[in-house]
């Protein structure tokens, strides 16, 4: 069958062409074409294999989620001669939205020689931690680098750096060059359950995926948004949803929910 235009990704991210083929359970060949060709495997709407010029399986469908330049098109019907990818595409995604997350770490934690310091707090007996990130805080004393702080602690790079970059965002720690640390009000622990729950209501399972990916357009994480994002992050949620009274009605209880404090808590 002749292959449909999906479109250029330059003007258009590949997951927002994703997902329309997603909700309607398609089966077929997405095609790409430009610096980096490849192809990705549909079957009833679920990714069953991915092909690039040098990769296949879960590390080049990563791939071809990060490319910028190309086009895309589709081809209805077409099956893989294999399948490389065994995992849910719901799994699949949550992987790769961690890779973008690790991505976002990077660029508080650049490496594991970096070396973290803890800055004086005026009011800290107000600060409310989680028994890991105060493991992390009376670590970072200013000469433990992260890789020996995730060996005292026996954790793993991520879970180190994930927990440093937290506290960085909450302005309690900062990189020993001196770079200044920008303290934000964060949101409250329970904005993205909420916010998840209530979008699921309205789009179905592909809810945290776009909650994750309009996180990543903001340059932000589940860890770093800030209080006064929360409303316009709500609006820019909204605009995934077809149906007016269903999107009026998210908005309402979305709305509701910040201005009642809830949304607004320290974490």
């Amino acid at each position: 069958m002749p292959e449909t235009f999906l479109g250029d990704l330059t003007q258009i991210k590949l997951f927002d062409i994703l997902k329309p083929l997603f909700g309607d359970k398609k089966t077929g060949k997405i095609v790409f074409k430009g610096n980096e060709s490849g192809e990705l495997f549909l079957e009833l709407g679920n990714i069953t294999h991915a092909k690039t010029n040098n990769a296949v399986g879960e590390f080049a469908f990563f791939t071809l989620m990060g490319l910028k330049v190309g086009k895309a098109s589709f081809e209805p019907d077409a099956v893989p001669s294999e399948r490389t990818i065994s995992i849910s595409t719901e799994q699949l995604i949550l992987n790769w939205s961690s890779q973008k997350q690790w991505d976002k770490i990077r660029e508080v934690v650049p490496s594991p020689q970096t070396i973290f310091r803890a800055l004086p707090q005026k009011n800290s007996e107000s600060i409310s931690l989680s028994a890991e990130q105060w493991n992390i805080s009376a670590l970072c004393n200013g000469t433990k680098t992260v890789s020996e702080i995730a060996e005292s602690l026996n954790w793993d790079e991520f879970k180190t750096s994930k927990t440093i970059f937290q506290l960085v965002q909450l302005g309690l720690l900062e990189r020993t060059e001196g770079q200044k640390s920008l303290k934000k009000k964060l949101i409250s622990n329970g904005f993205f359950p909420m916010v998840e729950t209530e979008l699921k209501k309205m789009i179905g399972p592909m809810a945290p995926f776009i909650i994750s990916d309009k996180l990543s357009d903001l340059g932000e994480t589940k860890e770093s948004l800030a209080q006064d994002q929360a409303s316009s992050f709500v609006e820019t949620l909204s605009e995934e949803i077809s149906d007016d009274f269903m999107k009026k009605e998210f908005l309402k209880v979305m709305t509701d929910y910040l201005l009642t404090g809830k949304g607004g808590m320290k974490r």
